[in-house]
């Protein structure tokens, strides 16, 4: 039981991660030709196409994109009901389906962000990688330029970023309690 709760988790999770990095890339209209760009495309399209042709776009927000997220959610959460022998539905499935949402998009922000800095430590600058990382974080980390700058030449704004992150981290667990911290 425990390796199909792994397994479920894991790969659903990882699913999740891809669709809203998907979404990410659209939102931030980074290169779709970049290689990890088409990576997310051909793992994506066979889900969202369908999708698509019944789930209309809105002000550049793709909707399809953002419903299969919380069905990847919905899914995972009934896999592992169904298998724990457990049911919960209603206001507090629902709830947590989007808290799982916004959790593994934060979680998503963070390692990306991790992956930025280490490779902008190792990179030579002509990495696609490192490109599309700058193209997804720049618009998170270019307001925060503007209120701190850099100091002797070390840019803080990731260390900032990484602050709030950890700051809101610790909000929504005071808000939502146990129910945050088990997601």
């Amino acid at each position: 039981m425990n390796t199909a709760y792994y397994l479920i988790n894991t790969l659903c999770d990882l699913y999740l991660m891809v669709v809203l990095l998907r979404i990410w890339l659209q939102l931030v209209r980074a290169d779709f030709y970049n290689p990890v760009s088409q990576f997310v495309l051909k793992i994506t399209n066979p889900v969202l196409t369908p999708l698509r042709r019944f789930i209309p776009g809105f002000f550049g927000i793709d909707i399809a994109a953002l419903l299969l997220a919380f069905l990847i959610v919905a899914l995972k959460l009934t896999l592992l009901n169904a298998l724990l022998s457990e049911t919960s539905l209603g206001f507090y499935w629902l709830l947590l389906i989007l808290l799982t949402v916004v959790k593994k998009a934060g979680t998503l922000l963070f390692w990306i962000l991790i992956t930025r800095a280490l490779l902008s430590w190792v990179s030579q600058g002509n990495n696609p990688i490192e490109y599309l990382m700058f193209q997804l974080t720049e618009p998170v980390l270019k307001p925060i330029r503007r209120i701190v700058p850099a100091i002797g030449g070390l840019d803080l704004s990731m260390l900032v970023f990484f602050i709030l992150l950890q700051v809101l981290n610790f909000l929504m667990s005071d808000i939502f309690g146990a129910l945050w911290l088990g997601l």
